[in-house]
């Protein structure tokens, strides 16, 4: 690895993976051979791709889950998906428990340790994979996670700070590290979210960061002066970009349900039912251009619906339970034996079974 180039966020949604990815797109033209990068995923999107990096997923190989961004970051940098690209992915099951999946693999025994427990043995298998994507590429785009500037978390930030230090030794003396910080100016805030993140790095890492970027800008960019420059003043660091508002870009949101699915409203009128623990939520992005679907949360909402979509879910007796409350598992019965169309995922069928069951 000669170059690393470290994309951290001012807040979590500011827009790291879709920066990273355009940066994957952008290196691959320019002749660089780069891979992408990030050490913990928090997300039930995830695509299933060879554990190592000269496997096959037609059979040729053992495979694994990574999270979604780092799977289309690597096909924007035109380069093959494997799992030391997402060593660490963290798949939500409730408010306070995750199923840890560690080189591709579910865990069973870190999932049921404490965060700050198991995060020292989960940076040390992310590390090894840095270190052999770093040794197979000449550039990494590397993604954070949330903000590095958690002072909280800071002792067990591997996702940010700890893989900044790793790219930084490992690029060594010919190397380089180089770090942009994006923030989301359409929430407001964003001049503060900068300077603060900026002045919360750690001394050491702070060098490293060369441009600000502001995410999803809509209007006139010439009224952000003299932001800017006072910005650059106070900090030294210059605002390299600004980037338009863009909610077309295809790439699927990592942490949550950001919005619906939602096309022309031509084609069937397909109905999702978005239980609390959706997982691969994304996937029906793709139903919106030939269909008409939209997330459903109750059992009105129902109604005029061709085809109703029971997905996947990572904790089926809790959005089982949640099916009941809003009272949807006999709207859906009744939906079925009205001659409706159904489709469930492996989980959804399970909710589904429930569904029929008193």
């Amino acid at each position: 690895m000669k170059i690393a180039l470290m994309v951290w966020g001012a807040s979590s949604g500011a827009g790291k993976s879709l920066l990273a990815t355009a940066l994957c797109r952008w290196a691959t033209r320019e002749g660089l051979d780069v891979a992408p990068f990030k050490a913990q995923n928090m997300s039930n999107n995830a695509r299933v791709v060879p554990v190592h990096a000269d496997g096959l997923t037609d059979g040729g190989g053992a495979l694994g889950e990574i999270g979604s961004a780092q799977y289309f970051q690597a096909l924007a940098a035109r380069v093959p998906p494997h799992v030391d690209m997402n060593p660490v992915l963290l798949k939500p099951e409730r408010d306070t428990a995750s199923q840890v999946v560690l080189q591709g693999q579910a865990n069973a025994a870190l999932s049921r340790m404490g965060w700050r427990e198991r995060s020292a043995l989960l940076a040390t298998a992310a590390r090894d994979s840095f270190v052999r994507l770093a040794a197979r590429h000449d550039a990494i785009v590397i993604e954070g996670a949330g903000s590095p500037a958690e002072i909280n978390l800071a002792p067990q930030d591997y996702v940010n700070l700890g893989t900044a230090r790793w790219a930084r030794d490992l690029a060594g003396a010919r190397g380089r590290l180089r770090a942009l910080l994006v923030a989301d100016i359409d929430r407001g805030g964003a001049f503060a979210h900068l300077h603060g993140t900026w002045a919360l790095l750690p001394d050491d890492l702070r060098p490293a960061l060369t441009g600000f970027v502001l995410n999803k800008f809509r209007g006139d960019a010439a009224l952000l002066a003299p932001g800017p420059e006072q910005l650059q003043a106070l900090t030294g660091v210059p605002l390299l970009g600004v980037l338009p508002m863009k909610r077309d870009h295809g790439l699927p949101e990592e942490d949550g349900l950001y919005a619906a699915p939602t096309g022309g409203g031509s084609g069937p009128r397909i109905a999702i039912v978005a239980w609390p623990h959706l997982s691969n939520l994304d996937e029906f992005q793709s139903l919106a251009g030939a269909a008409a679907p939209r997330w459903v949360r109750s059992a009105a909402e129902l109604d005029g619906s061709d085809c109703v979509v029971l997905p996947g879910s990572k904790q089926v007796s809790g959005d089982l339970a949640w099916l009941r409350a809003q009272g949807l598992d006999r709207a859906i019965v009744a939906h079925a034996h009205a001659a409706g169309r159904y489709w469930a995922s492996a989980a959804g069928c399970r909710c589904w079974g429930g569904a029929r069951r008193p």
